[in-house]
């Protein structure tokens, strides 16, 4: 079809060169599209870099303890991500002799691998003609043929996954869909995309209809809940501090942070005393409090948006279990307290 011969052929002259691009190993194919989730490429590749020179084949990432991947994986956000990556990567090692399952079906029953991720490891490993739809293939498509299907709804993936598989080439799978995803990366970009300059400018229906801007059509706003975080950085006598691990559910789990007290609200240096000395004031200790940023940080995940306030607790007393500096440097933290750690630590 001409579609995908135009495609195929931008995708050759304008490709960027990428490490998982040489191999068809799924281990290095697995790492790229497990960190390529939600991430931009120039974001995830020194992850991936760094994560092929640690761990250069499957039974290396096995073999690692979570707290290595976490450190490694610092920054990168979406954090299940590297846990599930860490337990698939010990599923392969341990029950599998590190062999990865050949076919889309098989892949799909790995830890953290859905629909997509499982399309992309298929084809571009093992050359299986089975379409990938990311964003990217959302957006091509639903412009080129003016398809105004609402990509929230559940029927919205095979309806373009149909569609997809109607214009792959089925002996070369692996590179219409590097292509169609590139396309979307780097020409059919959400906002404000170059039609003027684009190889599908005579054929592309939502251009010559002027909806290039209103396709694709997704409904369904994600809802963002508002969440304050006072952390209390604490420094003893001998310039110790403490640190907790996160073991609830939820966001940074098994990340490292500072002793968090959470408000409903911004609260000011007179609510977060009281409470500091209502539950760390004593005989021996009358705490001390300062303010490392007056304003809060906002830190923005998908679902949630965090104030971050930091406060530095003085105490005239020796901490249990407290820990010095450099020895805090090495645990893995969210990217937020990371970079107040190297900033203000």
């Amino acid at each position: 079809m001409v579609f995908s011969k135009t495609l195929i052929n931008w995708y050759l002259q304008n490709k960027r060169d990428l490490p998982w691009r040489h191999t068809s190993n799924p281990y290095a194919i697995w790492l790229s599209e497990i960190m390529l989730q939600q991430t931009r490429v120039a974001q995830g590749l020194p992850y991936f870099l760094s994560f092929t020179t640690a761990f250069p084949t499957v039974f290396d990432l096995a073999q690692a303890n979570e707290e290595q991947v976490l450190k490694l994986w610092q920054g990168l956000g979406y954090y299940s991500r590297a846990r599930n990556l860490h337990k698939t990567a010990q599923y392969i090692a341990q029950e599998l002799s590190g062999v990865f399952p050949g076919t889309y079906k098989q892949l799909l029953l790995l830890k953290g691998v859905g629909e997509y991720t499982a399309a992309a490891i298929a084809s571009f490993a093992y050359n299986e003609a089975v379409p990938v739809v990311d964003g990217n293939v959302f957006r091509v498509l639903s412009r080129y043929f003016d398809v105004e299907t609402d990509i929230a709804q559940a029927a919205a993936k095979k309806e373009f996954a149909a569609l997809a598989s109607e214009l792959m080439p089925k002996d070369d799978p692996a590179i219409f869909n590097q292509a169609i995803m590139e396309f979307g990366a780097l020409q059919c970009v959400p906002k404000n995309p170059d039609c003027a300059n684009c190889v599908f400018n005579n054929s592309c229906v939502a251009l010559q209809k002027k909806k290039v801007d209103q396709l694709p059509v997704k409904s369904k706003k994600l809802k963002v809940r508002n969440r304050y975080f006072n952390y209390l950085v604490f420094e003893d006598l001998q310039g110790n501090t403490l640190v907790q691990k996160r073991t609830d559910k939820g966001i940074w789990h098994n990340l490292y942070e500072f002793p968090v007290y959470e408000t409903d609200k911004e609260e000011d240096w007179y609510h977060v005393n009281e409470q500091v000395q209502e539950e760390y004031g004593n005989a021996k200790s009358n705490p001390i409090i300062y303010e490392y940023n007056a304003k809060s940080i906002v830190h923005k995940l998908s679902h949630q948006h965090l104030h971050i306030k930091f406060w530095k607790v003085q105490v005239s007393e020796t901490l249990e279990s407290a820990i010095d500096i450099e020895t805090l440097r090495a645990f893995p933290f969210p990217i937020v307290i990371h970079n107040f750690i190297e900033k203000e630590l």
